[in-house]
Order: structure tokens, then sequence, then C-alpha cells
């Protein structure tokens, strides 16, 4: 009850309590959107308007003035007009002398402008303090209050003060500010909204492509050849079967992918004899993709693990086992239990479970929520070591499944191995070069540098 009332008390004293007056040019979507969330946080707002009639539209509690009346009454004037209309300020130069005027503005293009609306509006009135914020979240979210997934707003400018005044606001608003530094870095947040899934080309472009070879690929062995060779139809398999053979193999070649630019870095590194060389482009570039190309690679995983527990339901499955049980009864034989496929079957399940167990581990840990809530050591030992573990099962769970049918000619189809044999080998060759990586040879040189160490210094003590 007590606990209750405190909580009343505390919501009306933070919502009673009136903040400063906080001006906006412009009644558009994001103007009345942002009008409403800080009418709700305490701040008396005032819009800007060609038309002072209050429209229906308007938040209550706002008031609507001319340009010009709005600004003399606040410190603070959000822009929220696109930049091709910002000549109407010229009038009122004198007016905003001082104040901070906050663009909002986003462009429809990435870098459609040579330079950033916050600097143009900077240029344009000279006396006045911009700062660019805001332009990152959504009318939409802040007026439904589903922030969650926008809750960072940068924040650049080159005053100190006024970069304060509207980070403040930022955190009233409940949300969190980013200092991106001063207007210079304008240009790259205004182009961060236009940006789709910037981190996620090259992981899906690569796994599309590698689904597409790998899908021909086995339709040629798996189709193909058996049609042309003993005019047997097993078109079906393009339903499950190959499915199923396309979407561990991508999930095993992904998941190494992850691990070999780590150990390409090292190989550079070690070379070089020192860490304060950059890597290449495309190795940079490699490396800060590895999350969204694990996270495929456990979509791949997930969807194998899908397609085979559907295997007994098939027709064809169950064709199989009701003839070969049909042939044992009319030839009054029964086939003996061979340990050594019963050893191999179970290892390989086996594998495949552990293997999967640990890849959904690293995905959990990968999520932001479960990232920072742990340390970067324990980060690192779930994403290092528990990760070449997941590696180590999931390649093993591939050499139990093919045991030794690439000893034999009929695996080779119009001498093409099976696909299985293709997807081993960049899995093999992280491993190899990772385990000669441990050696102390070469394990403790390579701590050295990356604890700063330099085999030819630049600079001498």
């Amino acid at each position: 009850m007590n606990s209750n009332s405190s909580n009343v008390m505390a919501l009306t004293s933070t919502t009673s309590n009136k903040k400063e007056t906080v001006c906006i040019f412009g009644t558009g979507d994001f103007g009345r959107a942002l009008a409403y969330k800080m009418i709700q946080s305490g701040y008396s707002v005032v819009f800007g308007s060609r038309q002072t009639q209050i429209s229906s539209l308007i938040p209550k509690g706002a008031e609507v003035l001319s340009h010009t009346e709005a600004a003399q009454k606040a410190p603070i004037i959000f822009i929220a007009i696109p930049r091709q209309h910002y000549n109407f300020l010229l009038p009122l130069a004198e007016v905003l002398h001082g104040k901070v005027l906050v663009d909002v503005s986003n462009n429809l293009k990435l870098n459609q402008y040579s330079q950033s609306n916050a600097e143009y509006l900077a240029q344009l009135i000279p006396g006045a303090r911009v700062v660019k914020a805001f332009n990152t979240v959504s009318a939409w979210a802040l007026q439904s209050g589903t922030l969650d997934a926008s809750r960072q707003v940068f924040v650049c400018g080159d005053d100190k003060k006024a970069k304060q005044m509207v980070m403040d606001i930022v955190r009233a608003l409940g949300l969190t500010p980013l200092d991106q530094g001063s207007l210079l870095a304008a240009q790259e947040i205004e182009n961060y909204p236009l940006q789709l899934f910037p981190m996620w080309k090259f992981p899906i472009f690569l796994s599309l492509g590698l689904t597409v070879f790998f899908f021909f690929y086995s339709l040629i062995r798996d189709v193909i050849y058996p049609y042309v060779n003993e005019k047997k139809d097993f078109s079906f398999f393009i339903a499950i079967s190959i499915a199923n053979r396309i979407c561990p193999i991508l999930a095993l070649i992904l998941l190494a992918l992850v691990y070999l630019p780590g150990v390409l870095a090292a190989i550079i590194q070690l070379y070089r004899g020192t860490k304060y060389s950059r890597f290449p482009d495309w190795l940079d570039k490699w490396m800060l993709c590895r999350k969204q190309l694990g996270l495929v690679a456990l979509a791949f995983a997930f969807l194998h693990v899908l397609y085979t527990l559907v295997l007994p339901i098939r027709y064809y499955v169950r064709w199989r086992v009701n003839g070969g049980v049909i042939s044992q009864v009319l030839n009054n034989r029964t086939d003996p239990l061979n340990n050594t496929y019963a050893w191999l079957s179970d290892s390989y399940v086996a594998l495949g479970i552990l293997g999967f167990f640990l890849f959904v581990l690293l995905g959990i840990t990968s999520l932001p929520s479960v990232s920072n809530s742990v340390n970067w050591r324990e980060f690192r030992f779930v994403q290092s070591k528990l990760g070449y573990l997941t590696l180590i099962l999931c390649t093993a769970h591939t050499l139990v499944y093919g045991g030794n049918r690439f000893l034999y000619a009929s695996s080779y189809r119009w001498y093409l191995p099976n696909a299985y044999m293709l997807s081993l080998i960049i899995p093999c060759i992280v491993l190899v070069v990772k385990f000669v990586l441990v050696f102390p040879c070469l394990d403790k040189p390579l701590t050295r540098i990356r604890q700063g160490w330099e085999r030819n210094p630049r600079y001498s003590e």
C-alpha cells in the first residue's frame, strides 16, 4: 500500500515539474511527435509556423506562434523542416543569433549533398549554435512510445554547451545520447538512417552465392547423374534432400569464415612484428561482419535440424525402410547388427547435438542484452574458446557422417566429390593453422605483439 502511494507521488512530482520552453519550427509529423513527447516529459512547447491557428493535430498544451515570436520565447529551436526550405530562416538571422538550432532533418539518399544539412544550416545562420540530433528516431516511435529499437540518439556539434543542452533533453525524453564529436560527423549521422543492414550485405550475398553453387552442384550429382546414367527420376530430392544437404554445408563453411579472419590477422601480425599497422581494408571489413556471418550460419544450422527432424515422415524414407523389411522377409534372412556402423551413427548424431548446442550458445551470447551483462574476458572465452570447440565438433560431425566413403569410386559421380567433402576444406584449414599458432614458439611472440611489443620499434625510448 505504501509502496504504491509513493510511486504515484513520485510520478506526479516528475510530470508536474515544468522544464524550460523549447521551440519547434515545423508542424509536420516529426515536429508534432517530438512536441508530444516533450510535453509528456514536462517541457513547455511552442511551435513556430506560418499558420498561427491551432490545428486539431497540434498536441494539447502546445502553443502556436509566428516564427519570430516563437524563437524569442525559447533558447533551443528544433528545425523540423526539409533542407530545401531553410532559406526562410535568413530573415530571422538576428533573432536566431546565439540560439541553439537542432537540425533533425534527413535526406532521401546517401550523400545527397556534398555538405551535410547541419553544416549547411550553420553556414546559413552563422550566429546560431547548430547541433545535429534526433534524425535517427522516427516520428512513429516517439508518439507511440515504442523506442526500444531506436533508443540511441546521435548528437554532434561544435559548441560543447549547446551540445550538452541537447543531450540533457535527450535524457529527459528517456533516450540515450551518443556524442559523436564535432559537426563534421553530421554527414555520417545523416547517412545512418538510410543504410539498409550495412553489416549484413557481405554475409547475405556470400550465403546466397554459396547456396546457388551448392544447389546446382548437388542437383548435378543427385538428380541429373542418376537420370542420365540409370534413368531414375529423383527430382523430388530438390524439396528436402538437397535442401538438407545445403544447410549444414553452409552452416559449417560460414562458421569457419567467422574464425578465418582472426587466423589471417594473427599471421599478418607475426609477419609484421607489430600490431600498430592497419590490416588490409578487405580484412578489416571481414572482421567487422563476423557476428553477422555467425548468425547467418546459425540460421542454416537451425534449418538443418528442422529438415532432419522431418526425415522419418518422408514417403521416400518410409518406402525404403518398408522395402528393406519386406526384402528380408521374402529372403528369410535377418541382417545382423553392425557395431561399427552403430558407433559411427551414434557418434555422428552426438557430435551434431553437441555442436548445435554450442552454436546456439554462441548466438545467445552475441545478443546485446547478454553480451552487455558479461565482462570482456567472459565474452572472449565464449566467442573464442567455445567458438573453436563448436567448429571442431561441427567439423567432426561432418567427418564422421562421411566416414570412409571418400575412398569409394562410386562417391565420385562424373569425377565430382560429394558436397560434404568440399565443405570440409575451409574448416580444416582454419583448425590446422590455429593448431599451429597454439605452439609456444608462435603463441608467445604473438601474445607479446598484441600487448604492444614491436620487433622493429619506430621510436626508441
